[in-house]
């Protein structure tokens, strides 16, 4: 995700005939998001070469399109990387003009299409899939995204905290909620569920200092029990499946948290109002 708080403000088009402003060369937090865009897109091709098109030839081999379908999550995890440190660079160095542009690309690609389409082909391969209902959710995290960069880029917000759950955030629910292998319905409810919480107004924190670093090392450990499931590890889908739980409920307390807090909020806000009115 952008954040506001670290863009560098546009500067005006060169006129004809003059150099390109510095503004707007690549800087180095620009070169973390386009690698961001890069993870997302050989995330669809793995999705496709490892687990589509066996499936559609008949050369399905539970190995291989378990170690494609890790791989692919496992780049979009680290797409999720380059988006956290992409930010805290661009506040140490800055970035250029084009950084908020290039970030809300780059997240379309990593944390919309890439998540949308790992559900489309869900829906074709699982045995108690519906793929026509399947495409649909997927369109409808693929509009959540979009609808959530284009709100963020032009809503003004408190400093700290975002408002809708975060797309990488999102992705990496909607993606352990199709690894989980729950029946279809319950899949299929809790993907449109997270695709509203992307939307909604919900407030999440946003990974600063210690919560930035927690965050890094859930995601390294995601990585982790990926790859201990790709390859086939004592109890490593044991651990799959507990770490996409995990996931799945850090999503779904979340919210419940800063609703909560928002209560608490508002009542000592009238307590105090309350009181200022007494004799």
């Amino acid at each position: 995700m952008i954040d506001q708080d670290t863009q560098a403000a546009w500067v005006p088009e060169a006129e004809d005939g003059e150099d390109i402003p510095l503004s707007t060369r690549l800087s180095i937090a620009d070169t973390l998001t386009l690698g961001n865009a890069i993870c997302g897109f050989m995330a669809v091709y793995f999705t496709t070469t490892g687990v589509l098109i066996p499936h559609l030839t008949g050369n399905e081999d539970g190995g291989m399109a378990r170690h494609s379908a890790a791989t692919a999550v496992i780049l979009m995890l680290l797409a999720s990387i380059f988006d956290l440190f992409d930010g805290l660079v661009a506040r140490k160095l800055r970035s250029s003009a084009m950084g908020a542009e290039l970030d809300n690309l780059s997240d379309l690609i990593s944390f919309g299409l890439a998540p949308a389409y790992f559900v489309v082909v869900w829906g074709m391969v699982a045995d108690d899939a519906h793929q026509r209902v399947s495409a649909v959710a997927a369109v409808v995290v693929l509009l959540a995204v979009v609808l959530r960069l284009a709100r963020f880029s032009c809503v003004q917000l408190r400093d700290g905290i975002f408002q809708g759950m975060p797309s990488p955030f999102g992705a990496l629910t909607v993606v352990s909620i199709v690894l989980l292998e729950l029946p279809f319905i319950p899949t299929l409810l809790a993907i449109v569920g997270v695709a509203w919480l992307m939307v909604s107004r919900v407030e999440y924190p946003k990974p600063r200092g210690r919560l930035a670093v927690a965050m890094l090392s859930w995601i390294v450990l995601s990585m982790g029990l990926l790859a201990a499931w790709a390859f086939d590890a004592p109890g490593g889908e044991l651990l799959l499946q507990t770490g996409c739980a995990l996931q799945v409920v850090l999503g779904a307390v979340i919210p419940l948290f800063a609703t909560a807090r928002r209560v608490n909020t508002f009542r000592d806000n009238r307590r105090e109002a309350r009181a200022a009115q007494l004799p």
